[in-house]
């Protein structure tokens, strides 16, 4: 029982942010995302009845603590879904993405686990099935089980049935980039998992943002189909802000960004100011991703790579969904 599957890191334009159910991972709002070629994770799962415990090896490194038991976590509900509880997995996972850096390793690395792990058990799930299973390792990497734009329903029902990722448009659907401009790949004082609970918690901006998202998902939505570049970016610009906004108004106060994300921001609008349409956008981390169009690629990458502070620009076009390798 082996298989192997590669998924893709995606960027989420409208952004998620805050769980009504910690367990199941079912967010408080939609949130819309594309898929991108060029951060990924290739993960191999095998299972073994010899073994009385997952063995989990990142980057060929056999991983512990918390690291592991989020990822054995995860094969138990593979495991109780499949109805193979006998079992245990060898994992090896090669992350093309720095980890916890706010470039969604999680979102490509549990949707490469999910689909990987859930093949080589012997279960075939369809696409939305596995997006419903891999939700439950990590909510964005929901979202990488297809490729182009996506959009995750939170869905109502307690079980979570109904909260799983649709796809909104493919990956050929826009030629649209997104320059990554990293400046940092340590991990992050302060998880996804525990900024969003503070925020939910104690932000006082906390109600606005979710209120806020509905119209955001039909504007940016409208851009997507029509590809009317400067609503999507603009739309995307400002639900970055109001999302970490929040950070500042939770108790204590937090933010995930550096020095060096503020100067890119400005340079964007400096880009912007000189006729160039582009757009940033940011998760919890300090990298800031830049949109853009083709034809303004050489412009944007000269802008970005002149930015004190910016290590590399790693450039993506849309990306495809899960495969199998």
């Amino acid at each position: 029982m082996k298989a192997t599957a590669r998924a893709h890191t995606n960027i989420a334009l409208i952004k998620y942010w805050g769980k009504r159910d910690r367990s199941l991972i079912l967010p408080m709002n939609n949130s819309l995302s594309l898929t991108l070629d060029g951060f990924y994770t290739e993960t191999t799962v095998e299972f073994h009845d010899y073994l009385t415990a997952d063995v989990f090896y990142l980057n060929n490194d056999c991983i512990t603590g918390k690291a592991y038991q989020r990822v054995t976590s995860f094969l138990d509900r593979v495991r109780e879904k499949a109805g193979r509880t006998d079992v245990y997995a060898e994992v090896h996972s090669v992350n093309h993405v720095p980890t916890a850096a706010g470039l969604a390793s999680s979102a490509s690395g549990f949707a490469a686990l999910a689909a990987a792990a859930s093949k080589a058990i012997g279960m075939q799930l369809n696409n939305q099935e596995l997006s419903v299973l891999t939700r439950q390792g990590s909510g964005s990497a929901c979202r990488s089980v297809y490729g182009g734009f996506v959009e995750w329903e939170k869905g109502l029902k307690e079980d979570g049935s109904d909260s799983h990722a649709i796809p909104i448009a493919p990956a050929n659907h826009w030629d649209i980039r997104v320059a990554a401009a990293v400046m940092s790949s340590d991990a992050k004082k302060i998880l996804s998992r525990e900024g969003m609970e503070r925020t939910v918690n104690t932000s006082s901006f906390y109600p606005s943002w979710v209120e806020s998202i509905p119209t955001d998902l039909i504007t940016i939505k409208k851009g997507i189909m029509h590809k009317d570049f400067e609503k999507v970016g603009s739309i995307a610009e400002v639900n970055c802000l109001r999302m970490h906004a929040t950070t500042l108004a939770a108790h204590p106060p937090f933010t995930y960004w550096q020095s060096t994300t503020f100067l890119i921001m400005e340079a964007v609008r400096d880009l912007r100011s000189s006729g160039v349409p582009a757009y940033f956008t940011i998760d919890a981390g300090p990298n800031v991703k830049v949109l853009y169009l083709p034809e303004d690629e050489e412009t944007v990458q000269h802008k970005l790579r002149s930015i004190a502070g910016v290590r590399d620009v790693i450039v993506s076009k849309p990306g495809q969904g899960i495969s199998y390798v």
